[in-house]
C-alpha cells in the first residue's frame, strides 16, 4: 500500500488488476449461501457479446433445466437485457432478482447452463472479480464485496486462499496461463 491509502494497481498486458485481487481472501462457501449470487441483485450477470450466440444456440439443451418463470422470461425478454449502465446482462425474472437461467434443487440455486455441461458466463465464473471495460480497450479487474459472500471471504481467510488463487481456472480460461503466471509473480513480489 502507498502512503495515500490507495492500493497498488498491477498492469498485465491491457489489464489493470487491483491489489485486492491479490490480497483479499476468498473461497466460495456454497453450503452457507446456496447460490444466492444467482438470485440477488438488481441486474443479471454481465455478458460478453461473444457469449450471446452460444446462449441462443444451446438454449434448447439447457432450457429444460430452468424454472418455468425463467423460460417465460426468456420468451418475453430474449437471451439478454441491457442494464442501467448500458451493459449486456442475463435476463432477470420480473418482480424478482433471479437470473432467468437459474435452476433450483430444493433451496439450492444452480446455473442451468452449467448443470447441462456448458460453460456459464465468464463473469459468473470470475466472481467476486468484476471486470470493467476501460476507455481505449483495456480492462480493470477489481474485487466486488457483496454481503451475501461474507462467509466466502471469511472461509478464504481461514483456508489461506486468496481471490486469484481460488479463481485460477476461470482466470486462465479468460486471460491465459501467461497472464495467471504474471499475476502470481506480482502477488509474490507484493508479499501475498
Amino acid at each position: 500500500m502507498n502512503d495515500k491509502g490507495f492500493g497498488t494497481i498491477v498492469a498485465i498486458g491491457d489489464c489493470l488488476v487491483s491489489e485486492d485481487v491479490l490480497m483479499e481472501y476468498f473461497s466460495c462457501d456454497y453450503e452457507k449461501c446456496k447460490g444466492k449470487c444467482c438470485i440477488a441483485g438488481e441486474y443479471g450477470a454481465p455478458l460478453k457479446e461473444e457469449e450471446l450466440e452460444p446462449l441462443e444456440k444451446n438454449y434448447p439443451e439447457f432450457s429444460p433445466l430452468m424454472s418455468d418463470r425463467g423460460r417465460e422470461t426468456v420468451d418475453k425478454k430474449g437471451f439478454f437485457e441491457i442494464d442501467i449502465e448500458n451493459d449486456i446482462v442475463t435476463p432477470v425474472v420480473p418482480g424478482t432478482e433471479e437470473c432467468a437461467f437459474a435452476r433450483f434443487e430444493g433451496d439450492n440455486c444452480l446455473c442451468a447452463i452449467e448443470k447441462c455441461g456448458l460453460p456459464k458466463p465468464i463473469s459468473c465464473k470470475l466472481y467476486p472479480i468484476r471486470v470493467t471495460k476501460l476507455t481505449g480497450g483495456g480492462q480493470a479487474l477489481n474485487v466486488h464485496h457483496w454481503s451475501i459472500c461474507a462467509d466466502a471471504f471469511e472461509k478464504g481467510k481461514k483456508e489461506g486462499v486468496r481471490v486469484y488463487q481460488f479463481l485460477r481456472k476461470p482466470l486462465v480460461d479468460a486471460y491465459g496461463e501467461e497472464f495467471y503466471d504474471a499475476l502470481c509473480a506480482a502477488a509474490k513480489h507484493l508479499g501475498y
